[in-house]
């Protein structure tokens, strides 16, 4: 098969959507090397792909400016892919190029989430304008619709009014990184870090719900610091206001742009790791800590109770004294924090890269007919 990707995530992306078009990449490279796949990017980055001489790279020439690698990717894109003779195009998130619908091109797109529909508050609203049209466009022209929970899938279908029979549920992979020892001396070192502290992975943003654990921690008088992996947002100075009133400067730590090697050190160094989120479409930090042997609080809400199986603690969101309470009994109950860490790591294993590509090759194949 020859496939082609909207590869812009894997190439400009550190987080989120660029670390699921890696893994994604990395993972059918690895796994099937013998099919050929192409990616198409405003711009190419060097040593972003494990293996990256092996796809083939596709961006346009001497486009310098923003503008104009904005209107490639947003508007040539599609007669650049049908030039390309590909057997399937797979939108890696939450877009198609536009006019792919004109092409004879059987496509695929990953939808991650609509949270801006479900919470708008959280975007601005051009962004909300602009996130909406591309979606929508995305999941009518599609051939197939990837979602990567139930969540997503029954969002997808109240919110875009899609075919149920249009979406598949194909939960994604995390980075094989996660499943390896790391050299948590070293990493220790390199961050500064304490002896043993309390983990919380994800931007640091008002729908992360950081703030909450932060009170929680106060409420129970626990003196263990807490870590803050994330690049920061203006819900930060929240943040800081709360630091500053209850003089907890030496307990707070932050961290951002960290790679994923480093991370994988920092959940196997943790005591155990939150994510509160109020709303996600999958919340990868969750297995994560999983697979790196960390027991894992996190939200009763949204996807987060499929996404975690039975190897989490759940809890409300707001609820900051049931938080408490969780942290309290993890710290404290050492069968309880061993018997979640067993649990984690057999549903971590559920999550493992080539079980993703299987399934998405057999997808492939399908759609290709």
């Amino acid at each position: 098969m020859k496939i082609g990707y909207d590869a812009k995530r894997a190439f400009l992306n550190t987080s989120g959507l660029g670390n699921y078009s890696r893994n994604t990449l990395n993972a059918l490279q690895k796994y099937f090397p013998d099919h050929h796949y192409a990616l198409f990017s405003p711009e190419i980055k060097a040593a972003m792909l494990e293996q990256q001489d092996k796809f083939e790279m596709v961006a346009p020439e001497n486009a310098h400016s923003g503008f104009k690698k904005a209107i490639w990717r947003s508007i040539q894109l599609s007669d650049e892919i049908k030039d390309h003779n590909l057997d399937l195009f797979h939108g890696l998130s939450n877009e198609l190029p536009k006019g792919i619908h004109k092409t004879s091109i059987p496509t695929l797109v990953t939808i991650h989430d609509l949270i801006f529909i479900r919470y708008p508050e959280f975007y601005k609203t051009l962004d909300r304008a602009i996130y909406f049209r591309k979606t929508k466009y995305a999941c009518n022209a599609a051939t197939k619709i990837l979602a990567i929970s139930q969540q997503t899938k029954d969002d997808i279908i109240d919110f875009i009014d899609v075919d149920p029979e249009k979406i598949e549920i194909l939960h994604q992979a995390i980075s094989p990184l996660f499943f390896e020892n790391a050299n948590t001396g070293q990493i220790k070192e390199k961050y500064k870090l304490p002896n043993d502290f309390i983990l919380a992975v994800g931007t640091v943003e008002e729908r992360k719900n950081q703030l909450s654990i932060i009170k929680a921690l106060v409420e129970k008088n626990i003196k263990l610091p807490l870590v803050l992996v994330g690049n920061p947002t203006s819900y930060c100075n929240d943040i800081h206001k709360y630091i500053a009133e209850k003089q907890l400067h030496n307990r707070v730590i932050f961290l951002k742009n960290i790679p994923e090697t480093d991370l994988a050190g920092i959940y196997q160094l943790a005591q155990l790791s939150i994510y509160i989120s109020v709303f996600e479409g999958f919340g990868l930090p969750v297995i994560e800590s999983m697979a790196c042997g960390c027991p894992v609080i996190t939200s009763n809400a949204s996807c987060l109770p499929e996404t975690a199986g039975d190897a989490a603690v759940l809890c409300s969101p707001q609820n900051i004294d049931e938080l408490g309470n969780n942290i309290e009994k993890i710290l404290t109950d050492s069968n309880f924090r061993k018997e979640l860490i067993m649990k984690g790591r057999v549903r971590a294993n559920e999550f493992q890269p080539k079980k993703y590509v299987e399934k998405l090759i057999s997808l492939y194949a399908e759609l290709i007919g």
